[in-house]
This record gives C-alpha cells, sequence and structure tokens, in this order.
C-alpha cells in the first residue's frame, strides 16, 4: 500500500518583554511576508530537537523549550500540502540575534502592532495572546 500522509512541522514563539519574535521569509512560498520561525522534522528527529534546530538556524538564538503550546492540522493551512505544526513557546539561552538559512529578516514585534503573517500564524499568534491575557 502506499499512504499519503500529512508532512511534520515545528515553529517556536519567543516573546520577550511584550514583543514576539517574527521571521521575514526567504523562499516561497509566502516569499517577504512575516513568520513564526520554523521548518519540517527531519527523519529520526524528535519534534522538540527540531524547534531548537530550525529557530537557531533561522534567528541565531539559542532556546529551550518552556511548553508545547499547541498543534495545527488544517490541512490547508500550508499551500504545500497537508502540514501540521507543532507550536512551543520558547526560553532565549543565548546567540545573538541575525538572520540565516531561511529568514531574509529578523525581528521582535510588539503584540499589538504586528505585520502581515503567513500561513495560519496569525490563528496561532491570536490563540496564544489569548492564553496569556
Amino acid at each position: 500500500m502506499n499512504y499519503k500522509n500529512p508532512k511534520l512541522t515545528a515553529d517556536g514563539v519567543i516573546i520577550r518583554k511584550g514583543k514576539i519574535l517574527l521571521i521575514k521569509r526567504k523562499n516561497e512560498p509566502f516569499k517577504g511576508k512575516w513568520a513564526l520561525p520554523g521548518g519540517f522534522v527531519e527523519y529520526g528527529e524528535r519534534v522538540e530537537e527540531t524547534v531548537i534546530r530550525e529557530v537557531y538556524e533561522e534567528t541565531g538564538l539559542k532556546t529551550s523549550v518552556k511548553k508545547i503550546f499547541g498543534i495545527y492540522s488544517d490541512p490547508n493551512r500550508d499551500p504545500r500540502g497537508h502540514i501540521v505544526t507543532v507550536v512551543y513557546l520558547l526560553n532565549i539561552k543565548g546567540g545573538e540575534l541575525k538572520c540565516d538559512n531561511d529568514a531574509s529578516d529578523v525581528k521582535f514585534f510588539d503584540i499589538k502592532d504586528l505585520p502581515e503573517l503567513s500561513f495560519d500564524h496569525n490563528i496561532i499568534l491570536k490563540d496564544i495572546f489569548r492564553s496569556i491575557e
């Protein structure tokens, strides 16, 4: 049998002093739009390892997992196909903020003044902000 399964990603949420860290996407889909840092889980990799690796590759920040926030699985959330993401809240442990890898820019935005976001990240952030109020 040939099964068609969704792909798995992990996204990281870093909130510092009322601001949230976003990356500007270097590649399609949504090239030039802002997003949470994250990416695809590699075969044999734990999802928690993925989010830490991807956030470091895209932002230069070393992080640790604070807690899992949620799982977003709408089959239409990504134009590349059915992609499920696990969203983690992260703590900064070190590193230097700089864009790299799949990001053309990285910066903290005031949670009350966010740019247009990629994928379903506006839904994810609304859920997060609602939970921390």
